[in-house]
């Protein structure tokens, strides 16, 4: 070959070294041009993973061959090309099975007698992957010049080495625009509220968030398990990483385990390229599993193993990735009820409410709610450019008075619904602030607490009043039997539910468990 002819292929490899080339790409156009420069009739690019070479770029080879794996110990010509850093050339008879016999469709299945030689790829002065040339003619390699060889296989370590190097950054920048996206979905907010139980919530969080326990957060829809979960993210010392977040109920499925552990190319269909799984994009940071409780049972033991051991297997992989991730999950459903009726794993159950937290119900929240309609009225007025607002005392009563079966979600979307009501109707010209009355609100009569009297209970106060005067009560044995009536009335009403009772009758809860006692009703 001339300088000339020489240098137009060397040319071409040094140019694709500055081009925007997937790895697949570059390794092909590299062995193409090997294959035209060099006489042969098959080439392979492989590389080498453990003791196993696989192939990433194959020309004159059967498509098959992409999807073989060659164990060096049983391939005693790819092991002779391992063990050298010259080219290695077998003898056209040797003895040794070679390891493409019926893969290169010229040979017609036959490779008993034939030119194969190989080179070792180094980089960084470890044995990086092999490429292979395989010649009909059995003196087809006689006239090989050695030394341009050499030349071509540096160049050729060059450019697996810098395919490599793109492929990390290129990797590297995905993951950070992933982790971004993660954070900017992630809206810091604030866990509004005095109430006595948001006070107890936010020390058992801040007590937790020093750990690195699991934390399993239980709750009804809409009390803000999510945001506990950032609460507690934020006060811990992976702070400075994102709250990585999964809605376990959106995912199907088939793509559950690809989601959580990611996957690697041609994985299953439409799987084009290897994705990170959401533990790698927590790594060093909290992963937040919410409804956790929709977890399909298969993928339920490799969450636990994960959990057990810190290490995780991208599907279609069989390399284990070591993540240290810290875990918070969420659900609505009662996880020890899921586990009697076998649809959730105990063990897993188990390792994860290590430290569990109860987020009370809106209507268990006191005054809380008038808190929570200021902070949506402000953040619904910069968001809509609406004018200032305010709810009128009727308005406050009937939100106080309604049992939220939605919570904070609900209640966050009655506010945002009854402003824009209340701005269609407000005149400018009476007053800069815009009023929210009752007729603004959104609110199912069904769900609105009993404001009655007693005197308005017209058939308790009878049977009281017929049952005093036929038994001779004092005026103290009426009211206990009144009390009495009343308060089964209320505790039948709330289901049981002793604590939202005792608010709903204005009552200290301590109070209320002595009277309960007193009245033989515990």
């Amino acid at each position: 070959m001339t300088t000339n002819q020489f240098a137009e292929p060397f040319i071409t490899i040094v140019a694709d070294l500055s081009r925007h080339l997937t790895p697949e790409n570059r390794y092909q156009r590299l062995l193409s041009t090997f294959r035209s420069t060099f006489p042969c009739d098959a080439a392979a690019l492989l590389r080498l993973e453990g003791q196993v070479l696989i192939p990433l770029a194959i020309d004159g080879l059967a498509e098959e061959t992409m999807g073989r794996r060659f164990n060096v110990a049983d391939h005693p010509r790819l092991e002779g090309i391992l063990c050298s850093r010259q080219p290695t050339r077998f003898p056209a008879d040797t003895p040794l099975p070679d390891p493409y016999d019926g893969l290169i469709p010229l040979a017609g299945g036959n490779l008993h007698v034939h030119d194969c030689m190989g080179c070792v790829l180094y980089i960084d002065d470890s044995p990086w992957g092999v490429i292979t040339l395989d010649a009909l003619d059995p003196g087809a390699f006689d006239v090989l010049d050695i030394p341009q060889l050499n030349a071509f296989i540096h160049l050729a370590e060059a450019t697996v080495k810098a395919a490599d190097l793109i492929h990390k950054l290129e990797h590297q920048i995905q993951h950070e625009h992933q982790i971004a996206r993660e954070m900017q979905a992630n809206i810091q907010q604030s866990m509004v509220g005095h109430s006595p139980t948001i006070k107890r919530l936010k020390k058992e969080i801040s007590t937790v968030a020093a750990s690195d326990l699991t934390v399993l957060v239980c709750g009804e829809t809409g009390v803000g398990k999510e945001l506990v979960a950032r609460a507690i993210h934020d006060q811990s010392r992976r702070r400075e990483g994102p709250l990585v977040y999964v809605n376990c109920a959106a995912l199907p499925e088939n793509l559950v385990e690809s989601e959580l552990f990611g996957h690697v190319k041609g994985a299953f269909t439409g799987a084009s390229e290897a994705r990170s799984g959401k533990f790698e994009l927590a790594n060093g940071s909290t992963l937040f599993l919410d409804e956790i409780g929709e977890i399909p049972l298969a993928t339920q033991t490799k969450l636990l193993r994960v959990l057990q051991s810190g290490e995780i297997q991208r599907v279609g992989s069989d390399q284990n990735l070591t993540v240290d991730v810290r875990v918070v999950a969420a659900t609505n459903r009662n996880l020890k009820n899921e586990v009697s009726d076998g649809r959730f794993r105990a063990d897993l159950y188990h390792r994860l409410s290590v430290y569990p937290i109860h987020v009370p119900p809106l209507r268990d929240r006191g005054r809380d709610i008038l808190l929570l309609c200021g902070y949506f009225l402000e953040r619904n007025s910069r968001r809509m450019g609406l004018p200032r607002a305010r709810l009128t005392p009727e308005c406050e009563t009937l939100l106080l008075g309604y049992l939220w079966p939605g919570n904070v979600r609900e209640l966050g979307h009655c506010i945002s619904r009854a402003l824009l009501k209340a701005r269609c109707d407000h005149q400018p010209g009476r007053s800069p602030i815009v009023s929210i009355t009752p007729k603004h609100l959104d609110i199912s009569r069904d769900q609105l607490e009993s404001t009655s009297t007693p005197l308005e209970s017209t058939d308790a106060v009878k049977e009281t009043l017929a049952i005093a005067n036929e038994a001779g009560l004092t005026l103290r044995e009426g009211i206990d039997h009144f009390q009495r009536l009343w308060i089964a009335e209320r505790l039948e009403h709330n289901q049981g539910n002793q604590a939202q009772t005792a608010r709903q009758l204005g009552m200290n809860r301590s109070n209320f468990y002595r009277l309960l006692k007193r009245l033989q009703l515990h």
